[in-house]
């Protein structure tokens, strides 16, 4: 047999036998999976490397319908390039704000955790966030 069984390309890529089914069904393969005589498909290296492209995207929260959208122009062939780079940069802006949205939260767990090291390192750590129904009334005063 040329080409990769179902359980390599899972192996290389990372999906599940079902995954990679669920793909297949879903038209989110830019070529249609060959099958032997016996039925069981076989794949090529294109298709891991697709695969592996797809598993990024989903992994960016690129929705699938957009995954398919990409993949349907894909398929449509040359003449399509603009809408192709239109959907990539919409969805490269979105991963952009996704990341900006992560530093910001990043920074603000950073300065938490010097504010906890500080009082940690320093012995003063009890004090940090007290609930005002945890205070005693000496403490509140």
């Amino acid at each position: 047999m040329d080409g990769l069984s179902i359980g390599q390309v899972a192996e290389r890529t990372g999906l599940s036998v079902h995954a990679l089914r669920f793909y297949e069904r879903e038209g989110l393969l830019a070529d249609a999976v060959r099958r032997e005589s016996n039925g069981r498909r076989v794949y090529t290296e294109d298709d891991v490397d697709w695969l592996n492209m797809c598993i990024k995207f989903r992994s960016s929260g690129m929705p699938l319908d957009t995954i398919r959208k990409y993949t349907e122009l894909v398929r449509q062939g040359a003449g399509n390039e603009a809408d192709r780079l239109a959907l990539l940069k919409s969805h490269q802006d979105h991963v952009r704000a996704q990341i900006e949205e992560l530093n910001e939260c990043l920074n603000v767990i950073t300065w938490k955790v010097d504010i906890y090291q500080q009082h940690v390192d320093a012995g003063t750590a009890d004090g940090l966030w007290v609930t005002p129904s945890t205070q005693t009334a000496s403490e509140a005063s």
